[in-house]
């Protein structure tokens, strides 16, 4: 973003490069109070990279604001700094919330006077446009009244601030840049001495706003949800069309139930062995891989003729650096197709077939929210899923594929604790059966669920639904979403908002650079 008004000024994100110049300005407005920690812009710039903005002039940072995006309905105290702001972490970032509530503005005291505060104040209201938000909502110092304490109370010093007979350097600009006065809070900031401690809530009305009413959250209780999954039995089969019929049936019956998403096991696929020279593992699944165009086509038209989300387990894919990949297949019901690859080879993958594991962990957008699907050994390694919830990702899919009870448990196990660990739901599809004759997928067990995170508002065992043991089987189950988003904020416990990123960290890396979470 560029300001327009002075070729002189520069407008921008700060970066963590920006961090000495943020903790000068820091001081000289503020020289009684802590500046951030390079770990605070650190965590901060991670949770959204528009949540520090600065002023630039002549090269030189004289003013900056930070910011924060929240949901209203999550808040009763519009006065507790450190909740508001996550001590300082921001990690109580919200991409779908609707309120824009700023943590801090400064301008340095040898450059007051140029306006400098109005264009960041019409910065975040361009953001909060740009945004669709409903407000900007602002916790203000007043720092001239510790001069006056002894002198008048804090309602009256306000008033006369608002009539304009006295000046405070951060009231009289906020309410000249269009903030409406909410309230007076004792103990915003009680170390500082300047405000004696006091401060005011504002807000600033986004009269711009479209408001659909999917996004009128805090006028309804629930946002639903209907998952399905199939438990799948293997069997021989001698033709295409017999895995089309048993595939489209399982289909038709989620669409039947007004199902959102459906859910098949990992590499359900196998089945098709039946129909290639099994002899050789590694030979037979590159076989099984020339499968993949009808396996995408078939899928992709029952998507949109049933109206529903399909993640169709995951199927054996030769990409174009010529290796075999384990590829999970997201068909959305517009027609669209997206895919992640199963990162956690195992042992046997490598051993039988030559799988390669993927490099890339992505979430996928939908018209019922954000998802994520990781498959089967995947959901093993926390640090996995604790990305996907950084990206807020609150329901995941994995499709697995195990041989026996324990195996199994292994993955029941680690997808309740990502349940817990991260607030968010999981739903497991696995296969039952026996595909005799077939190495590596000849005996097949399965108890797939809709996983919880534990705690009053789910189900007590944490457990929204399950399968009979080995039992061939469509699965629907509904869910909230709402509910979940509360249980992150106000949850017994909260597990991802309490993490010792002061002790232990996890470093995401990808193409796009590293990431630490």
């Amino acid at each position: 973003m560029t300001e327009q008004d002075d070729p002189r000024i520069l407008l921008r994100p700060l970066t963590l490069d920006d961090y000495q110049a943020l903790r000068d300005l820091q001081v000289a407005c503020f020289p009684q109070m802590e500046p951030w920690s390079e770990d605070d812009l650190r965590a901060q710039l991670r949770n959204w990279d528009r949540s520090q903005l600065g002023l630039f002039l002549d090269g030189q940072l004289v003013a900056s604001c930070g910011q924060v995006i929240v949901d209203y309905a999550d808040y009763d105290d519009w006065a507790d700094y450190d909740e508001l702001s996550a001590s300082g972490t921001l990690d109580n970032h919200d991409p779908e919330g609707d309120t824009l509530y700023g943590i801090e503005m400064q301008v340095h005291p040898e450059c007051r006077g140029m306006k400098l505060a109005r264009r960041l104040y019409d910065a975040r209201k361009t953001l909060c446009r740009d945004l669709n938000l409903a407000r900007i909502l602002i916790g203000g110092r007043i720092p001239g009244y510790g001069a006056v304490k002894d002198e008048m109370s804090p309602g009256e010093y306000v008033e006369e601030v608002a009539a304009k007979r006295i000046f405070d350097q951060v009231l009289t600009s906020q309410l000249a840049n269009g903030f409406v006065l909410r309230e007076i809070v004792a103990s915003y900031l009680p170390e500082d001495e300047a405000s004696a401690g006091y401060a005011t809530t504002l807000e600033w009305a986004n009269l711009d706003r479209v408001s659909p009413k999917a996004q009128r959250r805090k006028r309804r209780a629930t946002q639903p949800i209907r998952v399905a999954f199939v438990q799948y039995k293997m069997r021989r089969i001698t033709e295409w069309e017999q895995f089309e019929q048993q595939v489209r049936f399982f289909v038709a019956t989620a669409s039947d139930s007004r199902a959102d998403f459906l859910l098949f096991p990992e590499l359900f696929t196998l089945q098709l062995l039946s129909l290639v020279d099994q002899s050789r593992p590694g030979l037979a699944a590159r076989q099984l891989a020339e499968f993949t165009p009808r396996y995408v086509e078939l899928f992709r038209s029952l998507a949109v003729r049933f109206d529903i989300h399909i993640i169709a387990g995951s199927q054996f894919t030769v990409e174009e650096d010529e290796e075999l990949y384990n590829v999970a297949y997201l068909f959305r019901r517009d027609g669209t197709v997206a895919t992640q690859k199963k990162l956690h080879v195992t042992p046997s993958e490598a051993r039988w077939w030559g799988v390669r594991g993927g490099d890339e962990l992505r979430y996928f957008e939908t018209d019922k929210g954000r998802i994520g699907i990781l498959v089967c050994y995947d959901v093993e390694f926390p640090e996995a899923v604790r990305r996907l919830a950084h990206d807020h990702v609150r329901l995941l899919f994995v499709p697995y594929n195990t041989n026996d009870k324990l195996g199994h448990h292994r993955v029941r196990a680690c997808a309740q604790a990502r349940c817990i660990e991260n607030h968010m739901f999981v739903v497991t599809a696995g296969c039952v059966g026996n595909l005799p004759s077939v190495e590596n997928a000849d005996t097949h067990y399965a108890a797939s669920a809709v996983l919880t995170p534990s705690d009053y508002a789910f189900a007590r065992d944490g457990i929204a639904a399950e399968a009979e043991p080995n039992v061939e089987t469509v699965v629907v189950q509904d869910l909230d979403l709402e509910t979940l988003r509360r249980h992150r904020r106000r949850g017994t416990v909260q597990n991802y908002n309490d993490r010792r990123t002061d002790l232990y960290r996890v470093a995401w890396r990808s193409k796009d650079g590293q990431v630490e979470i």
